[in-house]
């Protein structure tokens, strides 16, 4: 388990208000799933990810309970990307942390069917 940082809770209050911990992780067993289906996004661009979960462009409910699909567009170098964010509410085991759940560099059409939903 890798610490990521931080969340701000009431940006992602549009998921849901009951997040219990500020808290972000990546386990390694997520890392090795990027790394296999996302070939050389996380090698690349995993210190992007901070700055996805702290300043998001989009925050987009995904289809699972408290689940966020994030959108970023990084303007150092124009690349897109999305992060599959789960956060923990009451409801889940107190010892569990937010997480990252998928982190992938997206292209521009698919960028843009994410902001026409």
């Amino acid at each position: 388990m890798h610490s990521i940082g931080k969340l701000n809770r009431d940006i992602y209050k549009c998921i849901t208000d009951d997040i219990v911990t500020d808290e972000v992780i990546i386990t390694d067993e997520r890392i090795q799933h990027i790394m296999e289906r996302h070939p050389n996004d996380y090698e690349r661009f995993c210190s992007y990810i901070p700055e996805i979960i702290n300043n998001p462009d989009y925050i987009i409910a995904a289809n699972k309970p408290n689940t966020a699909t994030v959108l970023k567009q990084i303007t150092d170098n124009g690349e897109k990307f999305q992060l599959v964010l789960r956060v923990i509410t009451q409801t889940d085991n107190k010892d569990f942390k937010n997480s990252v759940i998928t982190f992938l560099k997206v292209n521009e059409r698919t960028w843009n069917k994410y902001l026409e939903k």
